[in-house]
């Protein structure tokens, strides 16, 4: 039998060369999609996610679409036309394009009605009936587009109740505030009043990201959720921006809207709060992607 020399020091140093670039590729490019495994968390374990890597219509057993005007006098209809994946991502864009609108009344004044038609499309997407949680972590992980006239959320509504008494929680909203782009982490729950909120918001210049970093706006970003039975903790790539204490956000009747299952939409509006989004250059893109729900073990 051949003796084999062993060269412990070549040996180290492939070793070195293998782990060095397993981190490489385990790095996370900040303008791509990441089709990394999701990560394990210490005390926690992954109860669902949705990473986008398919082509076509999102899961229909898991999501559903808000279609027409839906809400705030904004001008885009939604439609399921405009969500779909692709490349990784779940992509949904607003598009100007004109759309009749078939519960048109000449001389309604209800907002919904008294259009003859739309001038944009867009689309909101909703786990409401399919899925659902109470307290966790959750993390999605997006790219905004920040075009005039833009208005992409992430946020979840309480299962029972009427808006606000249900409990709102927006871990991601961007518009405009008097003309200043900005990002809003915000709470809501009742404040009596049928339709009036009580908000713990925070409202965050999109320019205090930018001047740190001008590609702020070409990368994906996670926004994060910790809910837990004490508090509402909301993170911008692991940078806090807004906590809620949950002894403080009970409705006048004495119910605890977080203290019940929520579920999550994610959508892109046009207009109202996000402006006049007749100058922007269509489409419009927001790039999901991927929804990880983690609970404690």
């Amino acid at each position: 039998m051949r003796k084999i020399k062993f060269n412990f020091n070549k040996a180290v140093l492939i070793l070195a060369g293998l782990i060095l670039n397993c981190c490489l590729m385990a790095q996370i490019d900040p303008f791509r999609p990441d089709f990394n495994k999701p990560k394990e968390i210490e005390g926690l374990h992954l109860v669902w996610n949705d990473e986008f890597n398919i082509d076509g219509k999102p899961d229909s057993s898991v999501w559903r679409y808000e279609k027409g005007f839906v809400r705030n006098n904004e001008l885009q209809w939604y439609q399921p036309q405009n969500a779909f994946c692709k490349g990784g991502v779940l992509l949904i864009e607003g598009r100007k394009e004109r759309i009749k609108n078939p519960g048109y009344v000449a001389g309604s004044s209800d907002w919904k009605r008294k259009r003859e038609s739309a001038e944009f499309t867009s689309s909101s997407i909703q786990t409401r009936g399919h899925k659902q949680w109470q307290f966790g972590r959750f993390e999605i992980r997006v790219r905004i587009d920040t075009s005039m006239g833009a208005w992409p959320a992430i946020w979840t509504l309480g299962i029972d109740g009427q808006w606000p008494s249900n409990g709102e929680i927006d871990i991601m909203e961007f518009y405009r505030i008097k003309n200043i782009p900005t990002i809003l982490a915000n709470v809501a729950w009742g404040a009596g009043e049928r339709f009036k909120a009580k908000w713990d918001s925070e409202k965050t210049p999109l320019s205090n990201f930018t001047k740190n970093d001008p590609d702020w706006v070409k990368k994906f970003h996670i926004w994060r959720m910790d809910w837990n039975e004490d508090s509402i903790k909301l993170f911008i790539d692991d940078v806090i921006i807004n906590t809620t204490s949950l002894s403080e956000t009970f409705n006048p009747d004495g119910f605890n809207p977080f203290k019940q299952p929520h579920y999550l939409l994610l959508n892109l509006a046009l207009g109202e709060n996000g402006g006049n989004p007749s100058s922007a250059i269509f489409p419009i893109r927001y790039e999901i992607d991927y929804v990880r729900v983690y609970q404690k073990n």
